[in-house]
């Protein structure tokens, strides 16, 4: 008896001391991230931010876009329009996974590959926020080894580091297309091999999917934590984003998939692990929190909050242009449409927030389809766009024109 009483003793301390590892642990972590708390979202909205004159002709405008643009294009995916917290039009349809098996429905998390990048974006700005990160900050300060000097996080941002982009250096690589790719050996593979550089750092506009992975380890760096729990904690949970997570191997068997426009599921390949530039999985009404948190003055310090949406590749003229995560059209009357399309593999993603309007467009595809972009379009019902593009828009809301829909992209 007494044998066991010690025994019992000692098993208990074990236990005890697993835990208070477990704790630690967890608080260690949790000492690394920026803590903002839950926002109060259903505050963020006034009566006049909701408010929409003629809404009846909007909601009709909406739901005929809806019906000849998706159901009659056999899309599959959901979308959301919401102007402040009234939401317009919510609808889904298809399946999520092969063999119609797992309908869509509210809670059913697709991929939005780089739509992606503006969460990651509000990840990094809170760190700098919480003054555990500074935009200038060289990435040499953060990786030892890393050979280009001159690019800093503030260039990752804006797309504006020249950095190679790592799709194109790991094809010529020709690494096995079997063995998953991780984030850390994209940043090994520039250390140990220097891949050229596209242009040098800071002297205009690339659109990179290197810069945003990297930013993705930055935030792991800082906060001591794997980049799909500090997304947790730092955006999904204070936002109760409850339905949202980043895609990692054990998720293979239960995400989401993506198809082929004829219906066949479209493959995994080695680059299908690799995040922060894609693999935030969520549902429209996850990205509508996100987008809504975006519009209260309680998520991010407004001075940073300001610079997101701010054009920052001025060398050449032109419309299209790039902020902090989002990209935008600057047309020649001072309007702006800030949005991040995305696309990866069978799926298509649209994110439109519009800080004028309070104005937030979401559409979600997994079933490759290019008329998903044409949610876009939806914007011209509530900003003040040029005529001429006002009237490309309505065209494509009312599913007549894809051509004017690339006219419109220009991507």
């Amino acid at each position: 008896m007494k044998k066991f009483t010690l025994l019992l003793t000692a098993l208990l301390s074990i236990a005890a001391c697993n835990k208070t590892n477990e704790k630690t642990k967890a608080e260690r972590y949790e000492s690394h991230l920026p803590n903002y708390g839950n926002l109060p979202l259903n505050e963020v909205f006034t009566a006049e931010d909701s408010q929409l004159q003629h809404a009846d002709s909007v909601k009709r405008i909406l739901n005929t876009y809806y019906d000849k643009v998706w159901d009659k294009g056999n899309l599959s995916g959901g979308v959301i329009v919401a102007k402040g917290d009234s939401i317009l039009l919510e609808r889904y349809r298809g399946f999520a996974r092969e063999n119609k098996e797992k309908p869509i429905g509210p809670h059913t998390a697709m991929h939005v590959a780089s739509v992606s990048k503006p969460m990651t974006a509000m990840a990094v700005m809170k760190l700098i926020e919480a003054g555990k990160l500074q935009l200038k900050q060289p990435l040499t300060t953060l990786f030892p080894g890393f050979p280009y000097p001159d690019v800093t996080v503030e260039m990752l941002l804006k797309q504006r580091s020249g950095l190679p982009k790592y799709e194109h250096f790991l094809a010529e690589a020709k690494l096995p297309r079997d063995k998953f790719i991780t984030n850390e050996e994209i940043l090994q593979y520039m250390i140990e091999h220097k891949p050229g550089a596209a242009r040098a750092a800071d002297t205009g506009f690339m659109y990179c999917n290197t810069n945003f992975a990297l930013l993705a380890l930055i935030v792991e760096k800082v906060t001591k934590t794997p980049f799909p729990a500090a997304m947790q904690e730092m955006v999904f949970k204070p936002l109760k984003m409850t339905d949202s997570f980043i895609f990692q191997e054990q998720d293979i068997n239960s995400a989401a998939q993506s198809f082929f426009n004829n219906g066949r599921l479209y493959p995994l390949d080695n680059l299908d692990l690799v995040y922060g530039d894609k693999n935030v999985y969520t549902t429209p009404r996850d990205l509508l929190k996100f987008s809504t948190a975006m519009f209260s003055k309680d998520f991010l310090r407004k001075d940073l909050m300001d610079m997101i949406f701010e054009p920052y590749s001025n060398e050449k003229p032109g419309v299209n242009n790039y902020g902090i995560g989002f990209r935008m059209k600057v047309f020649d009357n001072g309007e702006k449409l800030t949005y991040h399309n995305g696309w990866w593999h069978g799926s298509n993603a649209v994110f439109a927030h519009l800080p004028k309007s309070k104005v937030t467009v979401i559409a979600i595809g997994n079933k490759y389809s290019q008329r998903v972009y044409s949610a876009l379009s939806l914007t011209g019902l509530f900003e003040d766009f040029p005529i001429e593009t006002k009237k490309m828009l309505k065209s494509i809301a009312q599913g007549e024109s894809s051509v004017e829909m690339d006219k419109l992209l220009g991507e």
